[in-house]
């Protein structure tokens, strides 16, 4: 997928210019003043912003400025495409964040490694913040990712008046498989039961994730309890009946224990509780024999 960029400038001649240089390596969006500019910027969340300083109606500072005040486009670099070329100029700019300038007239050679540059910096930086989002063994989400996801899921079910589920889930027995197989074969485990926990859910906004050991979170937003509790139903069956190979050729299984919570949240009620609940549902499930499903 081609990383994106919002241009923006009034006038059609560096349009174009930067659609021939730019247009074939990056997806490009157009925008001709600074109110559509701001516009745009939250619509499309572009990688890059290329923005003139001159323009009618706001200009390119007032326009940075606005982009840096919200938390939504704060962390967009902006370069500063532009005639102006005092040292005053660029400091003004450098203060309000911007990232880099480019002056005009333009320098097809310039153009092409200032934005490069910029684009290589933000694609290494998500990589970065990509491993520090995921479980490195079993390559789904991990905790300060499901938190993270949970603080979003959270506020938009307080806002919306909407219901929102947990289920926390632990493999049964865990201590004893590795002093059975060995930890490489209980590694095995566990990225076998993240399969399963990460695929089962269906719908885009169901979040799976390592809570840590052995256990695992799957967050369900717009979902009662009901819901919740007939995909932890697949999930606890889907395991049950998983055969994990070990290296000498045998075939072991697991099974898991799930504790379910569901709630519509108002802004007096806490994010802790709500885990606690089902944390709590799922010790349930361990004292009633393990390998079942409990709620809250």
């Amino acid at each position: 997928m081609k990383n994106t960029i919002l241009i923006v400038d009034d006038e059609k001649p560096n349009l174009v210019f930067l659609n021939n240089v730019l247009g074939a390596d990056y997806s490009l969006f157009i925008a001709r003043d600074g109110q559509e500019a701001i516009r745009k910027a939250n619509e499309i969340l572009p990688d890059l912003i290329l923005m003139d300083i001159l323009m009618p109606g706001m200009d390119g500072y007032e326009v940075l400025g606005a982009l840096k005040s919200s938390e939504i486009t704060r962390e967009i670099p902006v370069i500063f495409i532009t005639g102006l070329s005092s040292n005053e100029d660029e400091e003004k700019g450098l203060a309000l964040g911007t990232a880099d300038y480019i002056s005009k007239p333009f320098s097809e050679g310039i153009v092409r490694l200032r934005v490069g540059n910029q684009i290589r910096i933000i694609n290494q930086m998500r990589s970065i913040e990509r491993m520090s989002m995921t479980d490195q063994l079993t390559e789904i989400a991990n905790r300060r990712s499901f938190d993270q996801e949970l603080n979003v899921e959270w506020q938009r079910a307080v806002r919306d008046m909407s219901p929102i589920s947990i289920l926390m889930i632990d493999v049964d027995k865990f201590k004893y498989y590795n002093d059975t197989y060995g930890h490489q074969q209980g590694d095995v485990v566990l990225q076998s039961v993240a399969k399963i926990v990460s695929q089962t859910p269906k719908r885009p906004a169901d979040f799976a994730a390592r809570w840590g050991g052995e256990e695992f979170a799957v967050l369900l937003p717009v979902t009662h309890e009901d819901g919740a509790l007939i995909l932890a139903e697949r999930i606890r069956a889907n395991v049950q009946k998983t055969i994990i190979p070990c290296q000498d050729g045998t075939n072991t299984s697991v099974t898991v224990s799930i504790g379910v919570n569901a709630t519509i949240p108002t802004s007096e009620d806490s994010k802790n509780d709500f885990i606690s609940k089902a944390d709590n549902a799922l010790y349930t499930a361990k004292g009633m024999g393990r390998n079942r499903v409990c709620k809250a």
